[in-house]
């Protein structure tokens, strides 16, 4: 049994000063008092294992640099270091399933991703708990193919549909779209060339292979983002309050509350959580953000401590049917992270994974 004491838990709906005690991997004591025995958390906070729906964090380290491709194993335990190291104990690694436009690797990252998680995972190498995210480019010829080897493997938790074609949703703006890939260091006839060839694929396999996503994860009762079960990143206000009524969950970005605002001009996290119309923070390309946008949250007097843990913790544990974790209560999973404050930056001082110490 290992107990830890003096710690302030942060529990569904307050902070309590106590202790707990973990067994087998599992939560069996929480209370108000001081054993005399056991690890001293020195007054520091103590939150659930951060839950994390959404990270393309794997993607970044496989291309660290524009044509400096990374070796797929390596940085598959890079990101899972990354990832624990931030409090990270359960992890959805976020694959794109077809390649659009000038990203041409992607289906090289999904196919290595899938093979080295399996692998790792199997010989118990990773520290965080890892599932999957697959993320459907629809627009793509070969996604029939690229969904059949990956989507019936037990560790896919979520699938979203995503469709990056020019001229629509992310993308509307065709002539911002092209100034981006300017910036990229695309020549005007090449872009002009992928923005026809794109349009053409959107046209003819959109619409089938949104059909075949929808089909083949309700068949197996995976939840699915930007459609009919989760809102995942609304680009705008109005987006966010139209899911409401349609009793979608809403996932926002945590990074976009760190920097205090969307990287690409997208409404601001923190104005859909002062709005009512967050229900999960997911780290989208910095592990790190997680615990910061929680605490960040609480800063700016939008939520209480308590509700801004659960946001990042039990309700996207919740979201994809991971109920055995996410909250501090007794049977629960001992998934722990002990948090310092310097000022109003927390500091991750120690990371439990099902009652063992990651980091």
């Amino acid at each position: 049994m290992t107990i830890l004491k003096n710690a302030r838990l942060i529990l569904d709906d307050r902070v309590m000063t106590g202790c707990l005690a973990l067994e087998a991997g599992i939560i069996t004591r929480i209370d108000e008092s001081n054993s005399r025995t056991g690890i001293d958390c020195e007054g520091d906070y103590l939150a659930p294992g951060i839950v994390d729906l959404h990270t393309d964090n794997l993607e970044r380290q496989v291309l660290p640099r524009s044509n400096a491709r990374w070796p797929s194993r390596s940085a598959l335990l890079a990101h899972d270091a990354q990832c624990v190291a931030a409090g990270v104990t359960t992890v959805l690694d976020a694959l794109c399933v077809g390649d659009i436009g000038f990203e041409q690797t992607r289906n090289e990252t999904f196919r290595n991703g899938m093979r080295d998680l399996r692998a790792l995972v199997s010989a118990d190498l990773l520290k965080s708990d890892h599932h999957v995210h697959l993320r459907c480019e629809l627009p793509v010829s070969d996604l029939p193919e690229l969904l059949d080897s990956a989507i019936d493997d037990p560790r896919v938790k979520l699938v979203s549909v995503m469709d990056h074609s020019p001229g629509v949703g992310q993308y509307a703006d065709i002539e911002k779209y092209r100034r981006m890939r300017r910036q990229e260091g695309h020549s005007p006839p090449a872009i002009d060339a992928m923005i026809a060839r794109n349009v053409e694929e959107q046209e003819r396999f959109a619409k089938p292979n949104r059909a075949l996503v929808l089909e083949l994860a309700r068949a197996r009762a995976v939840p699915v983002a930007s459609h009919d079960a989760i809102a995942e990143f609304p680009v705008t206000l109005e987006a966010a309050q139209a899911a409401r009524p349609l009793g979608m969950a809403i996932i926002a970005g945590a990074p976009n509350i760190v920097r205090g605002g969307s990287h690409s001009g997208n409404v601001a996290a923190l104005d859909l959580v002062r709005a009512g119309l967050v229900d999960a923070l997911a780290s989208d390309y910095v592990p790190a953000s997680m615990v910061e946008a929680a605490f960040g949250c609480v800063a700016h007097g939008v939520l209480t401590l308590p509700t801004a843990i659960q946001r990042v913790s039990g309700q996207p544990a919740a979201m994809v049917g991971l109920t055995d974790r996410g909250r501090i209560a007794v049977g629960l999973r001992a998934d722990l992270v002990r948090i310092r404050l310097h000022g109003d930056l927390p500091i991750i001082r120690a990371v439990w994974r099902a009652g063992e110490r990651v980091a």
